[in-house]
């Protein structure tokens, strides 16, 4: 654990994760995890500045593209990068290119900053999420590996069932809802050698029962809204990211 360290910029690297779905503001865009970071690290430090280059349903080979590059020229002190989740979870995959992929984005980035951060990415736990975690494995002991060589932080929200439970996932069962990136914005800042404020991975209370008929409406509503649109995409080669700017794509000084 780090301590001690004064952290005066901080760019974030990735997907939909990063970019902050479904932590949803009132006028509709998406605060998130790295954006609650980046608050609490400013409040500590006048002139803060923060970047987030992650966007929505980008693949691994986009974000070694399009964000390490401009990432690495910002030269910040902080650089968080998650990716790779969006492959594995398609039903064909070279988890080994991807692991290669991030590689070279770990290569890349690391030298620019005074501390890289990276994950285990955390899933929704489910019969259906269950069938990738072979893939999620493998992904993982490579992002070990690349912590351990590149003295890079690792934080593992994937064994955190509390995280995991389906209560922190919004309805579309892709993304956090706003306490699950709350939640792992406190494992980040306590990762970085912070004070806790909170107990990220504390268990939730017993769930209460919901019964049949409710749930074949929510997953009808589901299928409906969000897993047709899904594979619509997935069919015809399109992402809900194609087109879609980075919400900070300058390294400026941070704006709530």
């Amino acid at each position: 654990m780090q301590t001690n360290i004064t952290y005066s910029s901080f760019v974030a690297v990735g997907d939909s994760f990063t970019e902050g779905m479904s932590d949803r503001l009132p006028d509709g865009t998406y605060r998130g995890w790295a954006d609650l970071l980046a608050g609490r690290l400013a409040a500590r430090n006048p002139g803060f500045r923060y970047a987030n280059l992650a966007v929505r349903g980008k693949l691994i080979v986009q974000i070694v593209e399009e964000q390490t590059g401009p990432a690495a020229a910002m030269g910040a002190d902080l650089v968080t990068l998650v990716g790779g989740l969006n492959d594995v979870l398609r039903p064909k995959c070279d988890v080994g290119r991807v692991c290669a992929l991030l590689e070279e984005a770990v290569e890349r980035l690391a030298p620019t900053c005074k501390r890289l951060v990276l994950m285990r990415s955390p899933g929704r736990r489910g019969p259906v999420f269950a069938r990738f975690e072979p893939r999620l494995e493998r992904l993982f002991s490579v992002i070990d590996e690349l912590g351990a060589r590149h003295d890079a932080t690792v934080v593992d929200l994937f064994a955190s069932q509390s995280v995991g439970d389906p209560r922190m996932w919004d309805e579309d069962r892709l993304h956090l809802n706003a306490e699950g990136h709350r939640r792992v914005a406190e494992a980040v800042w306590q990762a970085l050698g912070h004070e806790a404020e909170a107990d990220w991975d504390a268990p939730l209370p017993p769930a209460v029962p919901v019964g049949w008929i409710a749930r074949r409406t929510s997953d009808v509503r589901f299928a409906r809204q969000h897993l047709g649109p899904w594979i619509g995409r997935r069919l015809t080669g399109r992402s809900s990211g194609d087109g879609r700017a980075p919400k900070r794509a300058e390294l400026l000084p941070y704006e709530d």
